[in-house]
């Protein structure tokens, strides 16, 4: 099984936030791959996603939109 993983972070002192977004591409046990996207406030269970995909490189282009996506957002990685 191979994986590869990002986190990102959005914390701002003054609106009270804290937040993490896990993105994630995993191949399964049947050899299919997914992008698993995961997010919610630090320090707390979060939400959890998972898109599968036909390919790594498709999952793989789908990480790196949803991480552009969520840098321009203001998280950050960590």
């Amino acid at each position: 099984m191979t994986t590869t993983s990002i986190y990102l972070e959005r914390i701002d002192s003054a609106k009270n936030m804290a937040r993490y977004y896990r993105l994630s591409v995993a191949q399964t046990l049947f050899g299919e791959w997914a992008m698993v996207r995961e997010w919610g406030r630090i320090g707390r269970g979060g939400q959890c996603r998972e898109h599968w995909c036909a390919s790594a490189e498709e999952a793989t282009a789908m990480l790196e939109a949803r991480k552009i996506e969520r840098m321009k957002r203001g998280y950050v990685r960590s």
